[in-house]
């Protein structure tokens, strides 16, 4: 017996968000809509349909299995297999981190120097070190309609997860992607390189959420000891593929904007912009550019 058994579409819905929110989960009314939709195979109208019919008992031990995952702190996009990002849907993985809205600010950032040198429609060839889900680089393809995308990711299983999650968005005739080292594997210049890298503090990884510590893969997480391990690798390699005038946008965590910077400077970038902050006010994205010869 589950929880579930003999109750309404509506009531279940109900009771999994009274659960959720006893266990002091922020989300839980979205997250129970969420799950009992995925559960049942519907979305938000076919669940208002079906509000006042029970639910048989294969779709009551579903739900139940998915209740105790989630209570057990595993996130909801990893119990759906896949999240929204840039108003994609993108298929996660193991290898993969779940994207998060913060991310979005990259996509911003990189969109607004693009926009400011010129038409968004105009050729370019960009890349996306450490691709993972292929978030960021799928997001600019969708806006940017001319453009040929290269993702790289050292991990096999991302670069799957990433080239499904291309073709689910009809982009894959103008995304590449590449098993090597940040951009090891990468030739030529680019018009935009952008990155979200490990930038966790090693010691700082078992303070993380249950979510993200239990769940996201240690090697997309962890930046060594002060966190910049990853741009210290990544920026000057990104610094002899990118075109004149063209810059390098990347993901930082809290407190890395300044070091960040200094490492592009000494790379032999200059300040693009100030870096873009986050909905929280974090400085999220940091921008460096070539100077134009």
């Amino acid at each position: 017996m589950t929880d579930f058994v003999g109750q309404t579409v509506e009531a279940a819905r109900r009771a999994l968000a009274a659960r959720l929110k006893t266990a002091a989960i922020d989300s839980a009314a979205l997250d129970a809509r969420l799950l009992i939709g995925h559960a049942l195979g519907l979305d938000l109208t076919g669940l208002i349909a079906a509000a006042q019919r029970q639910l048989t008992p294969d779709e009551s031990t579903r739900l139940e299995e998915f209740a105790r995952r989630r209570l057990a702190g595993e996130p909801v996009a990893r119990i759906i297999g896949e999240k929204e990002f840039w108003g994609l849907p993108l298929r996660l993985s193991t290898a993969t981190l779940v994207p998060r809205p913060d991310t979005e600010t990259v996509v911003e950032l990189a969109l607004e120097l693009l926009r400011a040198g010129g038409d968004l429609a105009r050729p370019m060839r960009i890349a996306d070190l450490g691709t993972g889900t292929g978030a960021i680089l799928l997001a600019l393809l969708s806006e940017l309609p001319a453009a040929e995308g290269f993702g790289t990711d050292i991990s096999e299983a991302a670069l799957q997860t990433a080239a499904a999650n291309a073709a689910c968005a009809g982009l894959s005739e103008r995304a590449t992607f590449i098993a090597c080292d940040y951009a090891r594997g990468l030739s030529g210049s680019f018009d935009l390189i952008v990155s979200n890298p490990p930038y966790i503090r090693s010691a700082d990884i078992e303070r993380l959420s249950v979510e993200v510590r239990n769940h996201d893969p240690l090697a997309a997480l962890d930046g060594g000891a002060d966190g910049l391990d990853a741009y210290r690798a990544l920026i000057p390699q990104a610094a002899g593929l990118l075109a004149p005038g063209a810059a390098l946008v990347v993901e930082a965590g809290e407190g890395q904007s300044g070091p960040i910077q200094a490492l592009m400077t000494s790379a032999g970038l200059m300040p693009a912009t100030a870096p873009k902050a986050d909905l929280a006010g974090i400085p999220r994205a940091v921008a460096g550019h070539k100077m134009a010869r």
